[in-house]
């Protein structure tokens, strides 16, 4: 069969045109919306303390080698005359709703991937090659007359080519990668404009030769699959343009998100206990992501086989997401619990995170393990939704506590 005819229909099959749409420098141009006078020049976005950090900087500051995530205080030793403006995220949440409001309007495929960016699925909309370009073309219009902000497009076959693309186009561009395209444009690109390549893995493939995506894409399977598992196939298929994820629209914002299971037997063994609370942590935390949420609080929920149930709160110093922390906070409530309550034997042990938040935080310079966290999070998620739950197992802790 003609790998252009829906199998379900025998009818010609749509090539996918995704975009991915991002807002450029969007914290540096929302507050340059609020005082034009810092157009033009060096702006950092962030926190003044000794451990703060950059959230967004302009281009002007970049040219100085300032950039996100950098220590505040080594950013204005690079670029001393840049000006500090403290961030305001009811500003910014405004501006990102206005923002997505206009996506959807272009098409109900839409899927949210922070405050400043969203992928797009313009398959089929309008008649014509140009049609996903117009479609383009006219999203960055409505943005730029709704909100006065500059989006920069990517539009090609697959999200990961539609994300390397509108880094690309910026600043206040459109990049469309012509249909069937998308190997042939990725070839030549710097290895790290890949996503999901952090600088770890880019050592290891670096060792190896690898400079480009294009090398990526023409390395062994089976020295990928040895060395990296599945990751390194899927590594491989994204380097070729190849990414079956489709854009999902996301459902409505949880009010909560929460993880429980009843034994079949009552369990006494306190690492079968944190092993479930690990699962939990991980289901839990996975589930944030995708709804692009934090909890401000962590709850968890203990019963006794007399059914008499235990709960216990903990609020974070900032909202979190991660496995690791939902853990972390986790494991101190039961070790809370245990100490107040006796040990007994548990009959259904549950996780849960409430008081929800967008997913912005302003993280310090030491909050370094964590960004790693989020970072591995993110990769286990993709690699989950592409193949399955069961596809990556996260492995234990050299040693349980208690």
């Amino acid at each position: 069969m003609s790998p252009n005819v829906d199998s379900a229909h025998g009818a010609p099959k749509l090539a996918r045109r995704i975009a991915h749409c991002d807002l450029d420098t969007f914290f540096v141009a929302v507050e340059r919306l609020r005082d034009p006078s810092l157009i033009g020049k060096p702006v950092l976005v962030g926190g003044t303390g000794p451990r703060s950090v950059v959230a967004t900087a302009s281009y002007e500051a970049r040219v100085f080698g300032c950039h996100s995530a950098q220590p505040m205080g080594q950013a204005l030793r690079l670029c001393p005359q840049a000006i500090v403006v403290s961030p305001d995220f009811n500003a910014y949440r405004s501006a990102s709703h206005e923002f997505h409001e206009v996506l959807q309007e272009a098409s109900p495929l839409v899927e949210s991937a922070g405050l400043d960016e969203a992928y797009i699925d313009l398959t089929g909309l309008g008649e014509g090659t140009d049609a996903a370009r117009r479609a383009g073309e006219a999203i960055r219009s409505s943005v730029r007359e709704r909100t006065g902000l500059a989006v920069s497009i990517g539009i090609a076959g697959s999200k990961t080519t539609a994300k390397v693309t509108s880094d690309r186009a910026k600043p206040d561009g459109l990049i469309e990668v012509p249909l069937g395209g998308d190997a042939e444009f990725l070839v030549p690109l710097p290895l790290r404009d890949l996503p999901f390549v952090g600088p770890k893995l880019a050592t290891v493939l670096q060792a190896a030769g690898v400079r480009t995506i294009g090398q990526v894409a023409s390395l062994d399977a089976s020295w990928l699959r040895q060395r990296f598992g599945a990751a390194g196939v899927s590594l491989a298929e994204r380097a070729r343009g190849i990414d079956r994820n489709e854009v999902r629209a996301l459902p409505r914002v949880p009010v909560s998100v929460s993880r429980e299971v009843t034994f079949g037997s009552d369990v006494t063994d306190m690492t079968e206990l944190v092993r479930v609370l690990r699962s939990h942590a991980d289901r839990v935390g996975g589930d944030l992501r995708r709804a692009g949420r934090r909890a401000r609080t962590v709850t968890l929920k203990v019963r006794w086989p007399d059914f008499t149930t235990v709960s216990r709160s903990r609020t974070a110093a900032r909202p979190v997401q991660s496995t690791a922390q939902l853990l972390e906070i986790g494991q101190a409530m039961l070790d809370e619990v245990f100490a107040s309550e006796g040990h007994h034997p548990v009959r259904l042990i549950g996780l849960g995170a409430t008081n929800l938040v967008e997913d912005v935080i302003q993280l310090g310079f030491d909050d370094a393990p964590v960004q790693r966290d989020e970072q591995l999070d993110k990769v286990v998620d993709e690699l989950r939704d592409r193949f399955g739950e069961g596809a990556v197992q996260r492995g234990r802790p050299g040693q349980t506590r208690r």
